[in-house]
């Protein structure tokens, strides 16, 4: 008797550690779950808030980091090679490829391009870049006129400097070479010659009468009497 007993109770038991098993399993599922959703709401959390960083920053900060970047490493290359008794510019040339030199110059063609004269306005502005391109600051006077004239060195609508500034002579100097650079560049431009409605049309094309410009420039003297013999039916 004892013994049917103890065969009814084996599959209750073995029914029992079956539940209790699944329900750890069960729990320790739940457990990993509520552990993910924390990683998940903390990982969410985290990217909110780059995000609205992100946000805040200036449209090209990128560029600006990239730039900052690219300069502190330039400057820690000028070190070592300060460091080491050698041109910096030299070894900067010895570690650029043939290729890359290519695809500097020519993206340096494409970032200005001369495209010839449109209108005054563009011409004006191309000259205005050209000019500020070639400005070199002195922070040395700047420093010494901001100690000079302090807050009065940032003038507002109520600020009165008429007069007050007086160009260095390098300055004065520097206006006056640019200067005469104009003049002389503007002295081998080549006039546009007008157009004579009298003359006598023997070309067909632009191409054609520059030929025969250059061919009676050379030979006139010698066809002349030719062609006059044409143009009177007498040549023989």
């Amino acid at each position: 008797g004892s013994s049917g007993s103890e065969d009814e109770a084996r599959p209750d038991m073995a029914a029992a550690a079956a539940a209790l098993q699944k329900r750890e399993e069960r729990l320790r599922r739940f457990r990993e779950l509520h552990l993910k959703r924390n990683e998940a709401r903390k990982l969410n959390h985290q990217e909110v808030v780059e995000e609205d960083k992100r946000m805040k920053l200036p449209p090209n900060w990128e560029a600006k980091k990239a730039r900052l970047e690219w300069e502190l490493k330039v400057e820690e290359k000028k070190k070592e090679c300060a460091a080491r008794g050698e041109d910096y510019e030299r070894v900067k040339l010895l570690e650029i490829s043939a290729e890359e030199a290519d695809r500097w110059e020519r993206k340096k063609k494409r970032k200005n391009p001369d495209l010839g004269f449109s209108d005054y306005a563009s011409a004006q502005l191309r000259q205005y870049q050209r000019l500020t391109r070639q400005i070199k600051p002195d922070l040395e006077e700047y420093e010494k006129m901001k100690e000079q004239y302090g807050e009065a060195l940032y003038p507002t609508s109520n600020s009165l400097l008429h007069g007050s500034h007086v160009p260095s002579k390098e300055g004065v100097d520097r206006m006056v070479a640019d200067l005469e650079k104009q003049i002389e560049k503007r002295e081998k431009y080549s006039r546009r010659r007008p157009y004579n409605d009298d003359a006598d049309i023997d070309y067909i094309n632009e191409r054609n009468a520059k030929f025969n410009k250059k061919a009676e420039r050379f030979y006139g003297k010698y066809t002349a009497e030719i062609k006059q013999n044409l143009e009177r039916g007498t040549a023989v």
